[in-house]
């Protein structure tokens, strides 16, 4: 279904009084996509709360539970899954993650799951929407095993940006440096990997880009395809743990966010990325390196050694934190 419209069905509390609702729209809108709320009648949404067996008091609630029962029993017919509520309700909390799981575990439906705020905008909603369309557009290629011909893939992170050249399912060069202006290290970690790789530019097959630079390097390098960092990230840590088959968790620590991604036969099914908030990303890691005067790479070590268990935290905030 590549290039056609992805129907994302959405199942949420609140973010038509907390007016996030337009943000939403806008950011399925960015990547190709319709959101709507799946029809239905009144007696198949008692039977459909009732048979889920979560009693719950909110009317918004118990319509989400009825229409993740409608879309697990094929009576309401989707792409994907949303669901989304307000930060501030743990009713909400517990219904969100119980129909996430329920989805994921009865269906083949990507889903993701979102709280929100009231500064939430579509530019924070936008890889996940992304990610959603997509697997659904792509699941052929995500479940693809073996990589064949020979491709350079760029990775515009927030703090640093590498290349890979690989070759029949081999990586033959690769090249790394810190992000600072994102054409320019862009630039420089492609020459690194393609001087390993002992080829040009113009031997390349293909050639993909991801992160947060994606499009502006994209549009630079002329890229075949550019692709949000949920599903490469998914792809590539299966290639690497030579786990392709059968189910797999991935925890990606990035600069700016952190993402935990349920993964299937190397496609992702469900995935979760930090809020507004850079508390345990990357940065956070370097800040506190940088603080305790040591490596980035010894803080594991310090923390199996620490006093964790005795010290009460209340706080994950890196403004904090490094006090």
């Amino acid at each position: 279904m590549t290039g056609e419209t992805v129907r994302i069905a959405q199942l949420s509390c609140g973010p038509e009084y907390s007016g996030v609702q337009k943000e939403i729209y806008t950011a399925a809108e960015a990547v190709g996509a319709e959101v709507f709320f799946p029809d239905l009648s009144l007696p198949d949404i008692k039977r459909n709360f009732r048979d889920f067996g979560l009693d719950v008091r909110s009317g918004d609630l118990k319509l989400a539970i009825a229409r993740a029962v409608a879309l697990v029993e094929g009576t309401a017919d989707a792409d994907a899954v949303f669901i989304a509520s307000c930060f501030r309700c743990a009713e909400a909390v517990i219904v969100r993650n119980e129909l996430r799981r329920y989805i994921h575990e009865h269906s083949k439906l990507p889903v993701v799951s979102y709280s929100f705020t009231e500064r939430t905008t579509s530019g924070t909603l936008l890889t996940r929407m992304e990610a959603l369309t997509t697997i659904a557009r792509r699941r052929a290629l995500l479940a693809r095993e073996r990589q064949t011909g020979l491709t350079m893939g760029v990775d515009s992170g927030s703090s640093t940006t590498k290349a890979v050249i690989m070759q029949d399912n081999e990586i033959i060069g690769t090249g790394w440096r810190p992000t600072t202006e994102v054409l320019s290290s862009a630039d420089d970690v492609i020459a690194l990997a393609l001087e390993e790789a002992g080829v040009k530019r113009d031997d390349l097959d293909a050639v993909g880009t991801t992160g947060y630079g994606r499009f502006l390097i994209g549009e630079r390098i002329n890229a075949d395809l550019i692709q949000e960092e949920l599903t490469v990230n998914s792809k590539g840590a299966v290639f690497l743990a030579d786990h392709q088959r059968g189910p797999s968790t991935v925890i990606d620590i990035g600069g700016m966010d952190n993402k935990a991604i349920s993964v299937l036969d190397g496609i992702p099914g469900t995935f979760t990325m930090g809020g507004i908030c850079a508390g345990a990303s990357g940065r956070f890691l370097e800040m506190t390196a940088k603080r305790l005067g040591v490596d980035i790479t010894e803080l594991g070590p310090l923390a199996m050694k620490g006093m964790g268990d005795d010290v009460p935290m209340n706080s994950y905030c890196i403004v904090f934190g490094t006090q």
